[in-house]
């Protein structure tokens, strides 16, 4: 190499030398987490087919309710991210609705096409089945999961199984299913089982940075979790009598400032029912069935918040919104 060729290079080198500065300075401007050395971090799926608790684990696994439960199917409808930061290890689980196979509507294909793209690039997946049970539904779902992607059978609700011994040759059946990494029979409600199920998903994570700050528990809006906590509530006072297809679209959500209260959020919501029989259903008799769908709603949104929360509640009629897909889109479905 001759002296001009060596001055080519070395300007070659400080340029690249430069540049690579240059993007180090433009990332963490930007806010882009810096390696640490030891830090995990990956994506956890949490998929299952309707009902089975993957809204119990997710809560039980973040440690504060950001995903409603009840005891009506498909309530979960969203891709919901929770986030639990514990030592070196930064765990992002994502609670998908339950996959239907019976109703071929345009949100239940919105919900189906959520559960496929949660599960598509992870790092970890949570197959969650009823343990000692495993029906069509279950098979449906255990379909869907691609090759490469490590998969923990959890058999969830396992304080409902009455005879243990079941459990040992139902699990070899599941294994001649699927090449599961690990299984964990467990009951999301057991604070031991959920610690253990912690220290089982930390080795599958591969080592990076964190993505979230150590705090942060959900990547959901406050008015997202408004909306949902609206829907819970409606079908919790309501049970079987009201459709699954009935949802709630948040109008307003401000937050004013107030001499009495640190935090002072304005919140108006319509309820959508697809009939005139649902309406007067979620009203109840002389409102009182609103009424205490708000108040509960309320309370737990300013436990929540930390806030004080004004919470107005309408009920509208909008026929077969469920199979209209613009219609679903619009009320914020994928």
């Amino acid at each position: 190499m001759n002296d001009a060729t060596k001055d080519v290079a070395a300007d070659d080198g400080s340029a690249c030398a430069q540049a690579q500065n240059d993007l180090d300075a433009m990332l963490a401007a930007a806010g882009a987490p810096a390696a640490v050395p030891g830090q995990r971090c990956g994506v956890i799926a949490i998929v299952g087919k309707p009902n089975v608790g993957k809204s119990t684990l997710l809560n039980a696994l973040v440690g504060q309710k950001i995903s409603i439960t009840s005891r009506k199917a498909q309530t979960t409808r969203h891709r919901i991210t929770g986030i639990r930061t514990r030592e070196q290890t930064q765990f992002i689980f994502v609670d998908t609705p339950g996959f239907q196979t019976r109703h071929a509507t345009a949100l239940n294909k919105s919900l189906n096409k959520t559960v496929m793209g949660a599960i598509g690039d992870v790092d970890l997946i949570l197959f969650v089945v009823e343990a000692g049970s495993f029906t069509l539904a279950d098979a449906k779902v255990l379909s869907l999961f691609k090759p490469g992607i490590p998969t923990l059978l959890v058999a969830n609700k396992l304080d409902m199984v009455h005879r243990r011994a079941e459990i040992a040759p139902w699990l070899k059946s599941m294994q001649e299913r699927h090449p599961f990494a690990e299984f964990v029979p467990m009951s999301a409600k057991n604070k031991g089982d959920i610690e253990r199920l912690f220290g089982i998903c930390a080795k599958y994570l591969p080592e990076q940075a964190w993505w979230y700050a150590e705090d942060e528990l959900t990547d959901r809006s406050e008015k997202f979790l408004a909306s949902e906590t609206v829907r819970e509530k409606l079908f919790r006072f309501t049970g079987d009598e009201l459709p699954y297809t009935s949802t709630v679209v948040i109008d307003k959500f401000e937050e004013e400032a107030s001499k009495q209260h640190k935090r002072l959020v304005k919140i108006a919501a319509t309820i959508v029912v697809e009939r005139d029989n649902h309406k007067m259903m979620v009203i109840g008799d002389k409102g009182e069935r609103l009424k205490r769908i708000g108040t509960e709603a309320r309370q737990e949104l300013e436990k929540l918040m930390d806030a004080k929360v004004f919470l107005e509640l309408w009920v509208k009629v909008r026929s077969g919104w469920a199979d209209d897909e613009a219609r679903v889109r619009s009320f914020g479905y994928e």
